[in-house]
């Protein structure tokens, strides 16, 4: 009796909840993936520091390019998605890398990763400077996040054979 009553009153009773923290979105744009992005470059808990470094890369990104940097961070991010990757699978004494299909969310969270790790990596002066360059030469298809992809996909189209191992 007493469940019948709390699955009333209760939203998502027995149901599970959603792990994952409520994120806000940014202050300019409204969106929840440059604030994911913000967070991504956040270092040291210093969260306008890393607000500033990505508006300002937005903002060259006008003016290199003549097109929103908006639109240029959401085409680098869906230019660096994967979509297949392979993960390490014990079978009979031996490691086999099975490729699997990579869920959405992760997907994201993989091509944010990439993307920053790409930019840090860049010989640019200041990181407004290689954030700028990083997302667009991931939005052209180019850059070392885009090839972080290709290799992913290299990888799980060479390993094919061991997808039946997938379970």
């Amino acid at each position: 009796m007493l469940n019948k009553v709390l699955e009333k009153t209760i939203p998502g009773y027995r149901k599970g909840r959603d792990s994952r923290p409520f994120l806000y979105p940014d202050l300019v744009h409204g969106s929840k993936m440059v604030e994911k992005l913000i967070n991504y470059v956040m270092r040291k808990g210093e969260k306008s520091v890393a607000r500033q470094v990505v508006y300002d890369a937005f903002t060259l990104i006008e003016q290199k390019s003549g097109e929103p940097g908006l639109e240029v961070f959401y085409k680098a991010l869906t230019n660096c998605m994967p979509k297949l990757e392979t993960r390490s699978r014990r079978v009979g004494g031996s490691a086999y890398q099975v490729p699997y299909e990579v869920p959405e969310d992760r997907q994201k969270t993989l091509s944010l990763r990439w993307l920053i790790h790409a930019a840090r990596a860049r010989g640019e002066k200041t990181m407004r400077e290689r954030l700028a360059g990083e997302l667009m030469d991931a939005a052209q298809g180019q850059g070392k996040a885009h090839e972080k992809k290709l290799d992913a996909h290299r990888m799980a189209e060479a390993n094919r054979p061991f997808a039946h191992y997938r379970w």
